[in-house]
């Protein structure tokens, strides 16, 4: 007898189903969507009371999130921006392949722009904003490895010469050329941010459009519907900066940001997620993290095939393949989709019946279809209350032919036969002749053609070119500049201070300036109370949008944790990469928004420049202004605290930046003259300059300025106090550094009262300044022989001295022995090579060797050595001072 349950129970399952959906339907067509969604979220949260599990997703089907009937109509001319675009496309290319002919190996990247050349042709012919007197325009990340497509735009536009397209990657060459990507430092009218290195882009740009909030909350500029745009490719997102930061967009609500990810499911060696659909994986983080999603993945021609996949089994499949499958797809003929993708259920085989193979190989991504990225950026701009990602689907080298279209090689690829050349002049309709084709010619057409009347039209309604650096800031005047730091010129008078402590008193001070008060912008990654700024957490609020929406727990005292919407403070949280990205932003906003804000971004050393870097160079790129400030700085300076926290060489790190300037200043003076003349410097000179200084929590005498020693300050040494003994057996020139000159400072007197040695002091602020001096002037003197020679800095402050020379730092000794060949003498360098210890200061500049007795002892030996003493005296001062000279070496134990 035949068990007939299985089906009844099926028929009853079906049954109850179908009655569920129609009862949704007349909720829909009664209610609205939204009563939906409310019914939905409580009969999800009725049945989760009742104990029903059900598994998180966030992820929707693998479909375009807005349906073909939804789609608004699409604006201008489809046919001649599909003109411009394979000009552009042919124009990239041809730059590319003539750069690596006329020079192999200079390298390029076709491949990045086929796939993304839809994506930006139609945000620049209706959505990208240019910037003029009058109006604030977009702010646009462009992706690094695109940058042939954009100089091509620009050639069209008539902003770049075929000569410096010619010259792409070949910037020495006469007449100049073209960076490899963005990089405004070399390419300060063209390019806003640079964004090759993989993550800073993304990050960045999330800081930026939380700084533009900033400062429309905070009234320094007025608000607007300016965008910021990022471009990234999938395989970016990979980098921890690229997601890190995301959930900092949506809590912040920041509905003037737009990323859009290129999604051509390869990075350089193969696929992304080869076994997996990076575009859904990408959808649950933003879809988690609260952003808006937009899927872009299928183009028109997929439209009436999925209107008639009423049992939703293409829809399954599409959710089914893995990227990796995808990708074979891309390369492979029509007849290998039918069978591989559709021939998995025959009913999929009987929806394309209709189409031929070579109908099914052309079916279009989302990503290279206009009125689908069209529909997805009008969206994202119109929607508010969320940031929006639009996760397009598209193919890596679209366009460039069997050669590299799809394929795992097509990022490397940089150069086309001649038939491969020509297959893409006729598969994009490029007016170039049979015999012409090898050469690679660009190709503009005239002035008045129907192209470029087009595009630039489309340019002027939008408000200007992009990407165009302009920056409109005025410079200030600073005519109440001095009055800030006169006072600290004197020193403390006894009192015991820190140079943070001086730091944050010249920061309060600057806050309330009249004139540039308003501008200044300290940054701080949850550290204020570590360095003593929670006054200003009352004087001038911490920034948030919201406001206060809570009373603090510290609200009965003085300082208590005050947050307001025009609040002054970016309190960052435990983030340097997100403090470093709002530097980079406030300090480059004299360039983006025509407003001279001064960043101040203090932190912990140890955790700026190695931790940073690569952020530390994208802000010297970028043109940044303003001051890092290393607090806890010095490795013997932060006590307890350890082989992580305890920096030594962050100054050897900054010395590679070329546009940084970095001091160790020791006293509250140095301090003031350097921040005074950087101010000066950067916003009423104009210079392209930002400043690392490190500033101590030691607490000691601030001693006063001496007189005449400003120049010898701002360029890294000065005599701070000569020796007062008349008659000595021998002489020396003592070099002190930060908190290491107090140390220098007893030295000096321990060698004048016990061993009849007349030391000089000098206070040395900058050896790297020293070093890019002693650098620049040998370079001259080489250039120019049979000329009178240049002399170095160093050279001119000891050359006329006498005795050794010995210098001491809380930082490596490669930096004072980058000034030695300009010493008139050997210079012996005593730093805190090695890993720091958790202990006390005075067992740290013991076990570093750079406390005062090491100073005496290396100079006593150092004299010894010279002939100037008697070697016994070194080596008795040697055990009189308590020195094990069989101990391990720091620097490697």
């Amino acid at each position: 007898m035949r068990n007939t349950a299985p089906k009844d129970a099926a028929e009853i399952d079906a049954l109850e189903t179908r009655e569920w959906l129609d009862s949704l339907d007349y909720v829909l067509q009664s209610g609205g969507a939204a009563r939906v969604s409310r019914l939905l979220r409580e009969l999800g949260d009725h049945a989760r009371s009742q104990g029903v599990k059900q598994p998180f997703t966030a992820n929707t089907q693998y479909i375009n999130t807005i349906p073909a009937a939804e789609q608004p109509p699409f604006p201008g001319s489809r046919e001649i921006e599909r003109r411009i675009k394979s000009l552009v496309r042919w124009n990239a290319l041809a730059m590319v392949v003539k750069a690596n002919k006329a020079e192999d190996g200079i390298g390029g990247h076709i491949s990045t722009f086929a796939s993304s050349a839809t994506l930006y042709e139609v945000g620049f012919n209706h959505f990208f904003k240019g910037k003029g007197e009058d109006h604030d325009g977009d702010v646009i990340y462009f992706q690094g490895h695109a940058a042939p497509g954009i100089y091509a735009r620009a050639f069209l536009e008539g902003r770049l010469s075929a000569e410096k397209l010619t010259n792409f990657r070949r910037e020495l060459k006469e007449g100049g050329g073209l960076s490899s990507y963005p990089h405004p430092w070399l390419m300060p009218d063209f390019w806003e941010f640079p964004t090759v290195s993989m993550g800073i882009g993304p990050i960045t740009a999330i800081y930026q459009a939380r700084f533009m909030r900033y400062l429309e909350d905070r009234g320094l500029k007025k608000r607007s519907n300016s965008k910021v745009w990022a471009f990234l490719g999938d395989g970016e997102t990979d980098e921890p900066e690229s997601l890190g930061a995301i959930t900092l967009a949506s809590r912040e609500k920041l509905d003037n940001l737009i990323f859009v990810i290129n999604c051509n499911l390869q990075r350089l060696d193969g696929p992304v997620r080869g076994n997996g659909q990076i575009i859904q994986e990408l959808e649950g983080a933003f879809r988690g993290a609260g952003w808006n999603v937009i899927k872009v993945i299928w183009g028109s021609e997929w439209d009436p095939l999925l209107e008639k996949d009423v049992d939703g089994l293409l829809v399954k499949r599409m959710g089914e393949v893995v990227d990796g499958e995808y990708q074979k797809y891309a390369v492979e003929s029509g007849d290998y989709v039918r069978k591989h993708f559709w021939g998995k259920y025959p009913q999929l085989l009987e929806l394309v019946k209709h189409l031929s193979d070579e109908q099914l190989k052309k079916l279009t991504l989302g990503g290279h279809d206009p009125i689908k990225v069209y529909a997805a950026y009008k969206a994202a701009v119109e929607h508010t209350g969320q940031p929006t990602v639009i996760l397009a689907r598209t193919i890596k080298g679209y366009g460039i032919g069997e050669s590299g279209e799809g394929k795992n090689s097509t990022h490397q690829q940089k150069k086309l036969n001649e038939d491969e050349l020509r297959a893409f002049r006729a598969r994009f309709g490029i007016p170039i002749a049979d015999e012409e084709v090898a050469k690679a010619p660009f190709y503009r057409p005239s002035d008045n053609s129907p192209e470029i009347s087009y595009l630039l039209e489309r340019r002027k309604q939008l408000g200007g070119f992009v990407p165009s650096r302009k920056p409109q800031s005025e410079r200030l005047k600073l005519d109440t500049l001095p009055d800030v730091f006169t006072q600290f010129h004197k020193g403390s008078e006894g009192r015991k201070a820190s140079t943070t402590m001086a730091f944050v008193q010249m920061l309060t001070k600057l806050l309330k300036d009249p004139e540039i008060g308003q501008l200044v912008v300290p940054i701080v990654p949850d550290e204020a109370r570590t360095f003593g700024m929670e006054a200003l957490f009352r004087q001038v609020g911490i920034y948030s949008h919201v406001g206060q929406l809570y009373e603090p727990v510290d609200m009965d005292v003085v300082l208590y944790y005050k947050e307001a919407k025009e609040g002054q403070i970016l309190e960052e949280g435990i983030t340097e990469a997100g403090s470093i990205s709002s530097f980079i932003a406030a300090g480059s906003a004299y360039a983006t928004h025509g407003i001279n804000t001064i960043p101040f971004f203090i932190y912990y050393s140890m955790f700026g420049m190695q931790r940073v870097g690569d952020f530390v160079w994208a802000a010297a790129d970028t043109r940044t202004k303003g001051f890092l400030l290393g607090g806890t700085a010095g490795r013997t300076t932060l006590s307890g605290e350890g082989l992580q926290h305890q920096d030594g060489h962050s100054h050897l790190l900054a010395l590679a930046v070329p546009n940084l300037k970095s001091y160790d200043p020791a006293f509250a003076f140095e301090l003031a003259v350097i921040i005074e003349d950087g101010i000066k410097r950067m916003y009423k000179d104009g210079e392209s300059l930002f400043y690392y200084l490190t500033v101590m929590n030691e607490a000691y005498e601030q001693l006063p300025m001496p007189e005449g020693s400003r120049d010898g300050i701002l360029k890294g040494m000065y005599k701070f106090r000569a020796s007062d003994k008349k008659k000595a057996k021998a002489k020396a020139q003592l070099l002190g550094s930060g908190a290491i000159l107090n140390e220098v400072l007893a030295a000096q007197k321990v060698l004048a009262e016990q061993y009849d040695v007349a030391a000089d002091v000098w206070s040395v602020t900058s050896y790297p300044e020293l070093y890019r001096d002693g650098n620049a002037v040998e370079r001259w003197n080489r250039l120019h022989p049979g000329e009178q020679p240049r002399v170095p800095y160093v050279t001119a402050c000891l050359g006329k001295t006498e005795g050794v020379i010995v210098a001491a730092s809380d930082y490596v000794k490669l930096l004072p022995n980058g000034i030695d060949r300009w010493t008139p003498r050997p210079l012996v360098a005593l730093g805190t090579d090695g890993f720091g210890r958790s202990e006390g200061r005075s067992a740290l500049r013991d076990f570093f060797e750079v406390d005062t007795k090491h100073i005496v002892a290396a100079t006593l030996s150092e004299l010894a050595l010279d002939g100037k003493l008697d070697a016994s005296v070194a080596k008795k001062a040697i055990t009189d001072l308590g020195i094990n000279p069989e101990k391990p070496n720091p620097a490697i134990s």
